[in-house]
């Protein structure tokens, strides 16, 4: 049973490498972004709430983003592990995760931190070609995401598995997978 939360920067391929692991690990890939996407696009209750925060330029409250990953940890797929991507963001999540797992008894396997160079993620979004991917929005996202994160990263200091996260999708999943056999 492995149970993972993958964290890094945007443009660290975190998508990609959960794609990628859910696979080879056969668990289900549970990505924040994915699940706002459905409960949004499917009326749902907690959709039409989400909607609404978006709507007025607001973020969702952690309440409500807390709900949607754990309906979907209940569902029976996610019973023999899981791979988060994109929750939790902040502590207050990581803290409402853990009691959810302890309640169940259980706990995380791994906290897999993605780490690429500021400037190499600067040349990866660059390179995605949006139009709101001007250098300066880029280095303040990643100002942010730094901010925001550290906090989280200090808070799963004892699970933290840093992955060089630099060369090939198979490179980069082959140094996650091998950090995952190896005991702590």
């Amino acid at each position: 049973m492995v149970r993972l939360v993958l964290v890094g920067p945007p443009g660290a391929g975190k998508g990609t490498q959960a794609a990628v692991l859910s696979e080879q690990l056969s668990v289900p890939h549970i990505s924040s972004g994915d699940l706002f996407r459905y409960h949004i696009g499917n009326n749902t209750p907690l959709g039409e709430e989400a909607k609404r925060y978006l709507d007025a330029g607001e973020l969702v409250p952690d309440e409500i983003t807390n709900e949607m990953v754990l309906e979907r940890l209940a569902e029976p797929d996610a019973a023999e592990g899981f791979l988060l991507d994109g929750f939790p963001r902040n502590t207050a999540q990581a803290d409402v995760l853990a009691r959810s797992l302890a309640e169940k008894g259980t706990e995380l396997t791994a906290v897999l931190e993605f780490d690429v160079p500021e400037e190499e993620l600067v040349k990866r979004l660059l390179g995605r070609g949006r139009a709101d991917d001007t250098e300066d929005v880029i280095r303040r996202r990643l100002q942010v995401y730094g901010s925001e994160t550290a906090p989280l990263l200090n808070y799963y200091r004892d699970k933290l598995i840093r992955i060089d996260a630099v060369g090939s999708v198979e490179d980069i999943t082959e140094r996650a997978l091998k950090a995952l056999r190896t005991p702590a």
